[in-house]
């Protein structure tokens, strides 16, 4: 366990970074109002960070002349360039350091779009508010991960890794105007109020969710604990419906673990700051519990959204003895970056099974991937995800900040699991067939790179039904990976699980 928590301190180094550049940009504030000088905080700072500024070329510069031409339109103070500045800023970060080189018009139009979607008449926007309906818009059209956020976006975005919120409970993202659930965060209120992954929220307590950002939707979402609020979702295959919830304080246990007979299920719902303490808790007490009786371990990814990078890798290493477990590579060769296990495996290579489905997502397919990559565990459930991109919170000048697409993951096989997921060594067909959507289903999702090779041999398929009921959840796809590890190969699992399928 020593070997796997020096390996880890590096990562968890460069996630502490990003939090201590976030920090900068929260205390640059009080720092430089103590400046005596008319001049304001963000003109201060424009002009500091200007000086060590390359010219943009001459085409960008045309584009960005565009813009300056609606803002002098539309603003109620055409006079102020503060924010016009601030724009020019947050415009060439986007240009440096997004994920792959998109057109300076394209950026352009959809900022411009941005600032005419406000329905607004020219002279009478706000320079803060026009410049920010830019940005939203333009840092929106690059693809469904990526956000400009302001001040209180900036701050909301550190919350949720802490492992403690308040709210519902649920992991969201965008799609077509609406909020669409990836999956609930289990034993919260949204999970007990009966909302499902797939599901797309319309309305919050009446008010529609069309023409709001992803943060002003979350944000709408949160509030005290104990309120209630009504959500009104579509679902697939019935009409719209209303549910109330009522809020709370989330606290996500990040890992629950328990023994089933002679086999260790360990359950991490969500890569949280707790999650490497909780992962080692778990193996502690299964071996305290089992000892050599251990006949493998379960390690349940299903539903969960995913969370910090270095946490992934921490899960991977606890279990992996050496090899890659994941690559980032971005448009810069000079910053792609590999991860590599160290020694020490918590599990002393008992046999594992992961159980993945289309809720799992980011960080849980980093480490399914190279888990099934190095042979170290079978994968079953459905296909996951495919959230294969990194985001990178990059702080804006006072406030506010870029979350960009910077790089996309790589697998130890080489290939991106970016809008392709990963596809499990053994696929449980479920009872009923539901249309599952995944990350390529979601408009402007950046493609999978390359072409996929083919599968060298058909994956085997277990009807659900055919699976064994666990516990009070009559946990089917728990019950498949108990019987698979009692079975002691694929085979013979396969072979029971045949005399067991349901007849049809």
């Amino acid at each position: 366990m020593a070997n796997n928590t020096k390996h880890n301190a590096a990562a968890r180094s460069r996630v502490g970074g990003l939090v201590a550049a976030a920090a900068l940009a929260v205390v640059l504030l009080p720092v430089l109002t103590s400046c005596g000088s008319s001049e304001s905080t963000l003109s201060r700072v424009l002009n500091i960070l200007r000086t060590d500024s390359a010219p943009l070329p001459t085409v960008a510069q045309e584009q960005l002349a565009r813009f300056k031409t609606v803002y002098r339109a539309y603003s109620s103070a055409p006079e102020q360039t503060e924010r016009l500045e601030y724009f020019d800023f947050a415009f060439r970060r986007v240009r440096a350091s997004y994920v792959r080189e998109v057109p300076d018009a394209t950026l352009i139009d959809a900022a411009i779009n941005g600032v005419r979607e406000t329905k607004a008449q020219p002279g009478t926007l706000a320079p803060k508010a026009l410049v920010e309906a830019a940005l939203t818009k333009m840092v929106a059209s690059l693809d469904p991960h990526s956000a400009y956020l302001n001040a209180d976006d900036f701050r909301e975005t550190f919350v949720q890794t802490r492992g403690q919120f308040g709210g519902l409970g649920i992991q969201v993202t965008m799609e077509n105007d609406l909020v669409k659930v990836i999956s609930p965060i289990e034993d919260t209120p949204a999970a007990l109020a009966g909302i499902k992954a797939g599901d797309l929220i319309t309305h919050v307590d009446g008010e529609p969710i069309k023409g709001k950002t992803l943060a002003q939707a979350v944000r709408r979402m949160r509030g005290q604990a104990g309120t209630g609020i009504t959500l009104t979702l579509r679902r697939e295959g019935r009409s719209d419906f209303s549910v109330r919830v009522i809020r709370a304080i989330i606290k996500v246990k990040a890992v629950r673990w328990r023994t089933e007979g002679d086999i260790g299920y360990i359950r991490v719902a969500r890569f949280s700051e707790k999650m490497e303490a909780g992962v080692e808790a778990a193996m502690l007490g299964l071996q305290q519990s089992l000892g050599p009786r251990m006949a493998g371990v379960v390690l349940d990814l299903r539903n969960n959204p995913g969370g910090l990078l270095d946490q992934s890798l921490v899960l991977a290493d606890s279990f992996l003895e050496k090899g890659e477990i994941v690559s980032v590579r971005g448009r810069l060769a000079s910053k792609n970056r590999s991860h590599n296990a160290g020694p020490g495996d918590l599990a002393n290579g008992v046999p594992m099974v992961v159980l993945i489905n289309a809720g799992s997502a980011s960080a849980s397919e980093i480490v399914a991937s190279a888990l099934q990559s190095h042979h170290r565990a079978v994968l079953m459930g459905a296909r996951s995800f495919g959230k294969g991109s990194v985001q990178t919170i990059l702080p804006m000048p006072v406030e506010g900040g870029l979350k960009l697409t910077t790089s996309l993951y790589y697998a130890p096989t080489g290939k991106t699991i970016q809008a392709r997921g990963v596809v499990p060594d053994i696929i449980i067909n479920p009872a009923k067939e539901i249309k599952l959507r995944h990350e390529a289903d979601l408009p402007g999702a950046i493609a999978a790179v390359g072409k996929q090779a083919p599968i060298s041999e058909p994956r085997p398929q277990v009807p659900e039904g055919a699976c064994p009921e666990v516990g009070e959840q009559k946990d089917r796809g728990l019950g498949c990976a108990l019987a698979y590890l009692h079975a002691g190969s694929a085979k013979n699992f396969l072979a029971q699980i045949a005399l067991q399928r349901p007849q049809t």
